[in-house]
Protein backbone atom coordinates (compact mmCIF):
# COMPACT_ATOMS: atom_id res chain seq x y z
CA UNK A 1 0.00 0.00 0.00
CA UNK A 2 1.61 3.30 -1.06
CA UNK A 3 2.13 6.02 1.49
CA UNK A 4 2.03 9.66 0.52
CA UNK A 5 5.32 11.47 1.07
CA UNK A 6 5.64 14.45 3.41
CA UNK A 7 5.08 17.86 1.88
CA UNK A 8 6.91 21.14 2.17
CA UNK A 9 4.95 23.95 3.86
CA UNK A 10 5.19 27.55 2.65
CA UNK A 11 7.24 28.37 5.76
CA UNK A 12 9.86 25.78 4.76
CA UNK A 13 9.02 23.04 7.26
CA UNK A 14 8.47 19.44 6.21
CA UNK A 15 4.98 18.28 7.21
CA UNK A 16 3.78 14.64 7.25
CA UNK A 17 1.00 13.86 4.78
CA UNK A 18 -2.45 14.47 6.26
CA UNK A 19 -1.22 16.91 8.91
CA UNK A 20 -1.13 20.71 9.11
CA UNK A 21 1.94 22.78 9.87
CA UNK A 22 2.02 24.76 13.12
CA UNK A 23 2.17 28.02 11.15
CA UNK A 24 -1.06 27.06 9.36
CA UNK A 25 -2.77 26.20 12.65
CA UNK A 26 -1.68 29.55 14.12
CA UNK A 27 -2.87 31.48 11.05
CA UNK A 28 -6.26 29.70 11.20
CA UNK A 29 -6.66 30.50 14.91
CA UNK A 30 -5.84 34.18 14.28
CA UNK A 31 -8.28 34.36 11.35
CA UNK A 32 -11.07 32.80 13.42
CA UNK A 33 -10.37 35.17 16.33
CA UNK A 34 -10.63 38.20 14.00
CA UNK A 35 -13.95 36.92 12.66
CA UNK A 36 -15.33 36.26 16.16
CA UNK A 37 -14.63 39.87 17.16
CA UNK A 38 -16.95 41.13 14.41
CA UNK A 39 -19.65 38.47 14.81
CA UNK A 40 -22.80 39.43 16.75
CA UNK A 41 -23.60 37.46 19.89
CA UNK A 42 -26.07 34.56 19.72
CA UNK A 43 -28.72 36.71 21.42
CA UNK A 44 -28.16 39.48 18.87
CA UNK A 45 -28.61 36.91 16.06
CA UNK A 46 -32.07 35.94 17.38
CA UNK A 47 -31.30 33.03 19.70
CA UNK A 48 -33.09 34.52 22.70
CA UNK A 49 -35.61 33.27 25.27
CA UNK A 50 -38.35 33.08 22.64
CA UNK A 51 -36.07 30.81 20.56
CA UNK A 52 -35.25 28.68 23.61
CA UNK A 53 -38.96 27.99 24.18
CA UNK A 54 -39.70 27.32 20.49
CA UNK A 55 -36.66 25.03 20.27
CA UNK A 56 -37.73 23.01 23.33
CA UNK A 57 -41.28 22.63 21.95
CA UNK A 58 -39.97 21.55 18.53
CA UNK A 59 -37.61 18.97 20.04
CA UNK A 60 -40.47 17.59 22.17
CA UNK A 61 -42.46 16.94 18.96
CA UNK A 62 -39.43 15.78 16.94
CA UNK A 63 -37.20 13.85 19.38
CA UNK A 64 -34.95 12.00 16.89
CA UNK A 65 -32.19 13.21 14.57
CA UNK A 66 -33.30 13.60 10.96
CA UNK A 67 -29.99 12.17 9.71
CA UNK A 68 -29.07 9.26 12.00
CA UNK A 69 -32.05 8.57 14.29
CA UNK A 70 -30.22 9.32 17.56
CA UNK A 71 -31.91 11.56 20.15
CA UNK A 72 -32.02 15.13 18.79
CA UNK A 73 -30.52 17.97 20.81
CA UNK A 74 -30.26 20.74 18.20
CA UNK A 75 -32.83 22.49 16.03
CA UNK A 76 -31.04 23.24 12.77
CA UNK A 77 -32.04 25.65 10.02
CA UNK A 78 -32.02 23.56 6.82
CA UNK A 79 -31.33 26.65 4.71
CA UNK A 80 -29.12 29.06 6.71
CA UNK A 81 -31.15 32.13 7.64
CA UNK A 82 -28.19 34.57 7.57
CA UNK A 83 -30.08 37.11 9.66
CA UNK A 84 -33.39 36.86 7.78
CA UNK A 85 -35.88 36.67 10.67
CA UNK A 86 -38.69 35.43 8.41
CA UNK A 87 -36.57 32.42 7.43
CA UNK A 88 -35.29 32.10 11.02
CA UNK A 89 -38.83 31.53 12.36
CA UNK A 90 -40.12 29.42 9.44
CA UNK A 91 -40.66 26.02 11.08
CA UNK A 92 -40.61 24.31 7.67
CA UNK A 93 -36.95 25.31 7.58
CA UNK A 94 -36.16 23.54 10.87
CA UNK A 95 -34.90 20.01 11.37
CA UNK A 96 -33.97 18.09 14.52
CA UNK A 97 -30.34 16.94 14.66
CA UNK A 98 -28.10 15.31 17.22
CA UNK A 99 -25.00 17.27 18.20
CA UNK A 100 -22.71 14.98 16.20
CA UNK A 101 -24.64 15.39 12.95
CA UNK A 102 -24.99 19.15 13.45
CA UNK A 103 -21.35 19.72 14.33
CA UNK A 104 -19.82 17.50 11.67
CA UNK A 105 -22.09 16.32 8.87
CA UNK A 106 -24.16 19.51 8.53
CA UNK A 107 -21.15 21.84 8.80
CA UNK A 108 -19.29 19.84 6.15
CA UNK A 109 -22.34 20.08 3.83
CA UNK A 110 -22.58 23.85 4.30
CA UNK A 111 -18.90 24.35 3.42
CA UNK A 112 -19.48 22.84 -0.05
Amino acid sequence: MPIRPPRLCGCGRTVPAGFRCECQKTADAERKARFDQTRPTARERGYDTKWDKARAAYLAKHPTCAKCGEPATVVDHIVPHKGDMKRFWDRRNWQPLCTTCHSSTKQREERR
